[in-house]
């Protein structure tokens, strides 16, 4: 694990276009044509590796891609899809059938939630929901049916941290399967390294950081990924989340730079949140020792990419929430917006956004409260500037609590 570094085996990624270009050639087709018919039966079968059918199959810049990725989370493939859900579904169903069942975590993304709770049992497929945070509970959850435990590194949106090691565990006891959604934490945590079974990142967040695609990875064992592109039996086959080509060619070059990003977003988020916690408010960040995960989380990460650019605040009710939010987007500190990864800050409250899929009991329950608001911290050049500027924003909508003394 120690000798593991993601951005490395990025960079050692070395790719030559069609006519010796530094950039890899993109494949702008849908088809592929053949010397014989005997070759494309051999390729409809699996059977003829660097041979291409059809863009649905695989195409030259989606294997590119998929190596780069596979490279980066340290497992054997990855195959990319049109979005982050386009892989988490075909993912899950391609693990489970009628009649089997998912201990997933209870605070996940809003979509996934949704597929889970609503979808999946008309299929047959029931999930329970559970704290990840407790294994005992996690553990309690098992049944016989069960066949996947389910989470993410870093919880959607209450930044709750999962004991990636301790939950592999618990998966091999039951020979179950662990699928880890690392899209809060790429370079920072490598999920495959602790013991996941099968990482997802939805490609559009922080991997490309530009927010100008939707796309997603899953990453596994080859085995795994050829079950997924199986012709007569692969959920991702046939259920047809393909990305586009010239989409898989612009995720390729921001790869690139994923590693710089991550630590200035790292930085600015670290800096923010121990102003926002010495400033009174509550403030929740992996890299704040407050952090109930604090300590797991710091012997899991990479910490030359720091903990991430994700943390939240809560201000007490949607009204604040609302008009705190307004304000900064006004005063040009970023974008009342969902996602995540982008340069600019972006913010939102996930109750009535991200995981408002989520029924309000159950959002009371996991303590995902009204006034909460969620943060993708962007690339500030000075963050202290941000700092004072947010400061203003709270001050003047009386966001900060009463015992907090503020210096100009």
């Amino acid at each position: 694990m120690k000798n593991f570094n993601p951005a490395d085996n990025i960079q050692d990624l070395q790719y030559f276009g069609e006519f010796g270009g530094v950039n890899p050639s993109i494949s702008d087709s849908s088809t592929y044509t053949f010397l014989s018919a005997k070759t494309m039966f051999d390729t409809f079968e699996g059977n003829m590796e660097g041979c291409y059918l059809y863009s649905r199959h695989s195409s030259p810049s989606n294997l590119y891609l998929d190596k780069a990725l596979a490279a980066m989370e340290g497992t054997e493939s990855a195959n990319v899809s049109a979005s982050g859900m386009g892989a988490i579904t075909p993912t899950l169903l391609q693990l489970c059938s009628s009649g089997d069942h998912i201990v997933s975590s209870r605070t996940i993304y809003g979509g996934t939630y949704a597929f889970l709770k609503n979808f999946t049992p008309r299929l047959g497929i029931k999930t329970t929901f559970v704290d990840i945070t407790k294994l005992d509970v996690v553990e309690a959850a098992i049944t016989a049916e069960t066949k996947v435990l389910y989470c993410e590194t870093v919880s959607n949106p209450l930044l709750e941290v999962a004991d990636i090691a301790g939950l592999a565990k618990i998966a091999l006891r039951h020979n179950l399967k662990l699928v880890v959604d690392n899209t809060f934490s790429p370079l920072s945590v490598s999920p495959a390294k602790l013991g996941a079974d099968i990482v997802i990142h939805s490609l559009t967040k922080y991997i490309n950081g530009s927010s100008d695609t939707v796309g997603g990875v899953t990453c596994a064992s080859q085995e795994f990924i050829d079950s997924l592109k199986n012709v007569n039996s692969g959920a991702s086959m046939l259920l047809g989340p393909t990305m586009d080509s010239l989409r898989s060619a612009s995720v390729m070059k921001n790869l690139r730079t994923l590693h710089i990003r991550m630590k200035q977003h790292s930085h600015n988020a670290m800096y923010l949140a121990k102003r926002f916690e010495k400033d009174g408010l509550k403030t929740v960040y992996p890299g704040l020792k407050s952090h109930p995960s604090h300590e797991l989380y710091s012997s899991i990460i990479n910490h030359e990419y720091g903990f991430g650019g994700m943390m939240t605040i809560d201000v007490g009710t949607l009204e604040k929430a609302n008009a705190l939010m307004e304000l900064m987007q006004a005063k040009n500190l970023g974008y009342l917006a969902v996602s995540l990864g982008f340069y600019k800050t972006l913010f939102s409250a996930p109750g009535t956004s991200t995981s408002s899929e989520i029924p309000m009991d159950e959002q009371i329950e996991m303590g995902l409260t009204d006034g909460l608001i969620r943060f993708s911290i962007g690339l500030d050049n000075d963050i202290e500037r941000t700092y004072q500027m947010m400061k203003k924003c709270m001050m003047e909508l009386n966001v900060l609590t009463s015992e907090s003394i503020l210096t100009e």
